[in-house]
């Protein structure tokens, strides 16, 4: 009996202390994500591109030729994108006394528009004490402006992705050479970079489509900065859920600005046929049951990580979401708590 007694107390002793290391470990994170941010989205970029680099190197390229032709497709694509962002945020920035003007227009003939269907309409100063009708101007600012805040460490995520693509050649060797059992080591963290390669490389291919499908529609439309919305449209697409809500927010409001309630309808009606198509269509179809992960988990995983992180930690909750959750697949003792991460749905 006492045995039994010393057990439990042991076990609620290590589950006590597991809960404490997971606090610290969480409260490090938070204060500390300054720094992981930009590091998480270089290995972000490293994944994407790690499968091209392979690639290439299986063609026969030396490794220092294939590091190169990788180097300048990621400076071509952030300079394409630093400067679409940088540009945009100038001309937004140009433009603002006219987005003023037509914002202000078209508020007052809303206003006289109700007074002449004979609903009463209280004076400009108390209806600006409910409504700002500059709100729209000020939520695309605020958005453009995270874009530049993220847009000031390009740089540093470009470098930090290069070098953990130089490391990634010769990782599997030490960690071959450092490891009491290399064969498992090796065969638990080639699982856990196949099935991110796997979904990061399906993920980034549906949000491309997402991308360029929006960007078409708002440059049939005349929605200014097409190129910027369906940027940001790719990048929100990796967010589950809300991130395609959320790309959809700046061009509707820049089409009520520009054009009126009826051309926004339209952009928010493209967007809801786009995101519809690819995400309940063609997603599923392209990554079938890859991610393993329930959708409540998915979405809990989104308000931590997006706590702990901000923004960046919401674009990036699903990778780093399964990569906890085939860590704890790959051992016996954490089992139990992987399934209970896993999807509804019966695994061959």
């Amino acid at each position: 009996m006492s045995s039994k007694n010393t057990t439990k107390t042991d076990k609620g002793g290590m589950l006590l202390i597991n809960i404490a290391a997971f606090i610290i470990i969480v409260a490090g994170m938070k204060l500390s994500s300054s720094i992981l941010e930009p590091f998480l989205l270089a290995l972000f970029v490293a994944v994407i591109f790690i499968s091209p680099f392979f690639s290439l190197r299986r063609k026969g390229l030396p490794k220092s030729l294939a590091l190169l032709i990788i180097i300048l497709i990621i400076f071509g694509i952030g300079s394409l994108f630093g400067t679409l962002i940088g540009t945009s945020i100038k001309d937004f920035s140009d433009n603002l006394p006219i987005y003023q003007e037509n914002l202000m227009g078209k508020t007052s003939a809303i206003l006289k528009w109700l007074s002449s269907v004979g609903i009463a309409v209280p004076d400009s100063e108390t209806i600006q004490g409910y409504f700002d009708p500059h709100a729209p101007l000020r939520i695309i600012g605020m958005i453009l402006g995270a874009l530049g805040t993220l847009l000031s460490q390009t740089f540093l995520i470009i470098i930090t992705s290069i070098f953990i693509l130089l490391e990634a050649a010769s990782f599997t060797h030490k960690l071959k050479r450092a490891s009491h059992n290399p064969d498992q080591s090796v065969s638990n963290f080639e699982h856990i970079h196949n099935n991110i390669k796997q979904y990061m490389s399906l993920k980034t291919l549906v949000s491309l489509g997402t991308g360029l499908a929006v960007t078409i529609w708002l440059l049939i439309l005349g929605v200014d900065y097409p190129l910027l919305w369906g940027m940001l449209a790719f990048l929100l697409n990796y967010i589950p859920n809300i991130g395609s809500i959320i790309a959809a927010i700046p061009p509707v409001l820049m089409a009520i600005i520009q054009f009126g309630l009826f051309r926004a309808l339209l952009v928010a009606g493209g967007y809801l046929v786009v995101n519809f198509v690819m995400g309940n269509i063609l997603e599923p179809r392209i990554m079938g049951r890859g991610l393993g992960l329930s959708t409540l988990v998915v979405f809990l995983s989104l308000i931590f990580w997006g706590w702990v992180l901000g923004p960046i930690g919401m674009l990036l909750s699903v990778p780093l979401t399964m990569v906890i959750k085939i860590a704890l697949d790959s051992h016996e003792e954490t089992r139990g708590i992987g399934i209970l991460l896993g999807s509804n749905e019966r695994q061959p």
